[in-house]
């Protein structure tokens, strides 16, 4: 049944891109996840009126993060090639594709962590400074647990541009779905492997946004 609808699909091919997929979403995410709540954190707490204020390293991190969120995915992966070279040895492959991945969202991620601590009422950080509380018990006690719910829709968002990141990725070779709907289905004229290659990617985006969504209702508490 799955070969007269699909002639030119192999399952084999589209279980490896698959897992190419996941596999630079899930590092990538990880990574993006760790980087972007470093970077949101200093910039919450040295922006004005923060624990840190400093206008001059605000600003510093501040463009940093704006100039990478702002340059094309597509463009990106260029300008990250020698880079990308250097640390990975080759521009082909999952691998290579994460300096980029990671590059790409990090600052995103960033930025909605800035506005989801922003959100954090600011007489339970008062309290909690007021009772000589250490900076590591502000942050870990108070910040990220108060803002969780929206640290959690945050990354949900930022796993999905992900994943239409590696698509665009595997475009030049980083291999994944992007790459089998690409190679196996464009440049060979093949529409059902680009229609399959397609719709599985679809189905990663719902099941991240479920799971997002379902964290996200079990962690707020109003």
């Amino acid at each position: 049944m799955i070969e007269t609808l699909f002639p030119h699909l192999k399952l084999a091919q589209l279980w490896a891109a698959t897992q190419e997929t996941l596999y630079m979403t899930a590092l990538s995410g990880a990574a993006t996840f760790v980087l972007g709540i470093m970077l949101g954190l200093a910039l919450f707490l040295t922006a004005r009126g923060g624990l840190f204020q400093n206008r001059a390293l605000y600003s510093v991190i501040s463009i940093v993060v704006n100039v990478f969120r702002s340059i094309p995915f597509i463009i990106l992966i260029v300008l990250l090639i020698p880079f990308t070279k250097t640390i990975i040895g080759t521009i082909l492959g999952a691998n290579a594709a994460l300096p980029a991945l990671i590059v790409g969202a990090a600052p995103f991620y960033a930025r909605l962590v800035e506005i989801a601590l922003r959100e954090v009422d600011k007489g339970v950080i008062e309290a909690t400074r007021s009772m000589g509380a250490r900076l590591s018990t502000l942050i870990f006690r108070v910040l990220l647990p108060e803002s969780s719910p929206a640290l959690v829709s945050g990354i949900t968002v930022t796993l999905i541009a992900l994943v239409s990141y590696s698509a665009m990725a595997g475009v030049i070779g980083a291999g994944g779905l992007g790459n089998l709907a690409y190679l196996e289905g464009f440049q060979r004229n093949h529409g059902d492997v680009t229609l399959v290659a397609t719709v599985t990617i679809l189905i990663i985006v719902f099941i991240i946004q479920f799971c997002g969504d379902a964290i996200t209702s079990l962690l707020d508490k109003r």
